[in-house]
């Protein structure tokens, strides 16, 4: 069982670039190559299998190169096919390539018909790329995905799988659609958001013996429990409910009342000490009849109660009486979640935008959980502009509407309005299913109730709701047919853990 994740430092090309010049001394190729052998090694069933080494025109190629090289000399049979003019290589790359030659390697210029393979190795681009992969390269991609998926042999990307934009996780086109990445010198966002997740695999970080932190400011991190451990505290003995806050949730007109529900049971399952839902249908049930702790009030009755933390949006619906209530909401000063249809009601709505930007001046915080149409309505774009560079978009949101973001979908986005942004790397397909989004706010509310702060809230949302689901799905539960109520125990388990050790 899963107690506990580390943070990881993610950087964009460019300061990456920065890191390769600060270290030009280094030998990085020699050891790029060195490691990319290593796990090659790893990976292939039968030692002496048939290799299959794709080489590009640059210095993901030059990686190639040394892998291919250190390869023949572990006895693999090793075919290395290159695209490109070796004439053209920047000078590392074309040592690289000279060398594996004189040590007797040959290049070939297209993939040996007839041969059954135990790895493929792509090298071909790495992080630089800009470009749709087209002609050669492009038939070189669609060939290596085939081969892999015929011979079910694994596909080790070095770098970047070759198409992946590594900033932003958009694909160039065609793409490697790699098993394994070992991507050098630290992460990348693009690897762990949007398209990365299906085109990386399994991904490890080779540090060339570069400290990485050291010679310059990460753009980003992953988000792991100890960017939070400080708030999973034992809770003391002498408490009651009091202790631990009142959440409260706006929500549920008609016909969307199971949003506010579930919304509800999550916030009273992640230690809320109290839970009122404020119904917008008139015609709602007195109880929960599942949950019947939640304790149900008209919505105007839910705002004068003396809350510790509120979320709007869940079946929340458009109505005028909605976006009134948004509003009134938006006055208290404790911390407040905005999420789904609360969203739309302030993306269309200029007075609502600037209730919301007035909280950040009374030092009230602000969270909001858009998806990705979401995000596109309140920035006034369309989904594809939020989805071309989440980490870029979730920073957009924050600082327009000086609050806390996460910006959900494969690689949530969470920013801040200071600049800091984290991409969460737990959950799975299962969690694309109704409901999901109303949990997570559920979590949220729950654990700004109980003070933690709005950042850490987040996190923590964010990152148990996806090992929630990752557990369900580890058990046999899912993806497939995983609902949203069945993550709510799974997370509770799951905060008790990380309490119980610590982390």
């Amino acid at each position: 069982m899963r107690t506990g994740t580390r943070s990881q430092a993610l950087y964009r090309a460019a300061d990456l670039r920065t890191i390769e010049s600060l270290a030009a001394e280094q030998p990085l190729m020699e050891r790029a190559g060195l490691a990319a052998a290593e796990l090659a090694t790893s990976l292939c069933r039968l030692q002496g299998g048939a290799l299959l080494i794709l080489a590009g025109p640059g210095n993901n190629g030059g990686d190639a190169f040394v892998a291919a090289r250190l390869l023949r000399e572990r006895r693999f049979t090793v075919s290395l096919v290159f695209a490109g003019e070796i004439g053209r290589l920047p000078r590392d790359a074309a040592a690289a390539c000279k060398r594996f030659s004189d040590d007797g390697g040959s290049i070939l210029e297209s993939i040996p018909a007839g041969q059954r393979w135990a790895l493929i190795v792509d090298g071909l681009f790495g992080i630089g790329l800009q470009r749709p992969l087209d002609g050669c390269y492009g038939e070189l991609v669609g060939a290596a995905n085939a081969l892999a998926a015929r011979d079910r042999c694994p596909l080790l990307a070095l770098d970047c799988p070759s198409g992946l934009d590594a900033d932003t996780g958009k694909l160039c086109g065609a793409s490697i659609r790699a098993s394994h990445t070992l991507t050098f010198i630290a992460a990348k966002p693009g690897l762990h958001t949007a398209d990365g997740p299906d085109h990386c695999g399994s991904i490890a970080v080779a540090s060339l013996d570069l400290d990485a932190e050291r010679l310059a400011t990460p753009t980003a991190r992953t988000i792991g429990t100890d960017l939070f451990v400080d708030c999973l505290r034992p809770r003391a003995r002498n408490s009651h409910k009091g202790s631990h806050g009142s959440a409260g949730i706006l929500g549920g007109a008609s016909s969307m009342v199971g949003a506010a529900f579930l919304a509800g049971r999550a916030a009273l399952r992640l230690g809320s000490g109290r839970v009122y839902l404020g119904l917008l249908d008139r015609q709602a049930p007195a109880i929960d009849p599942l949950q019947p702790e939640l304790m149900l009030r008209q919505p105007d009755a839910l705002l004068a109660v003396g809350l510790s933390a509120l979320a709007c949006g869940p079946g929340m619906g458009s109505s005028d009486e909605a976006k009134a209530l948004i509003e009134r909401a938006s006055a208290l000063d404790i911390p407040l979640l905005l999420d789904a249809d609360a969203l739309n009601l302030v993306a269309g709505e200029s007075r609502l935008q600037q209730a919301v930007v007035a909280r950040y001046g009374r030092n009230s915080a602000t969270l909001l959980t858009p998806h990705p149409t979401e995000a596109a309505r309140l920035l006034a774009c369309d989904t594809a502009t939020v989805q071309a560079d989440r980490g870029a978009a979730a920073l957009q949101l924050a600082a327009r509407y000086q609050a806390v973001v996460v910006l959900k979908g494969c690689g949530s986005v969470v920013a801040t309005p200071a600049g800091g942004w984290f991409v969460n790397t737990t959950g799975n397909p299962g969690l694309a299913s109704a409901g999901t989004g109303d949990v997570l706010s559920g979590f949220v509310v729950a654990l700004l109730a109980q003070g933690w702060p709005p950042l850490e809230a987040l996190l923590a949302a964010v990152h148990v709701h996806g090992a929630a689901a990752d557990e369900l799905v580890a058990s046999g539960c899912g993806p497939l047919g995983l609902t949203a109520g069945e993550i709510i125990d799974s997370a509770r388990a799951c905060c008790n853990r990380w309490i119980a050790h610590g982390r």
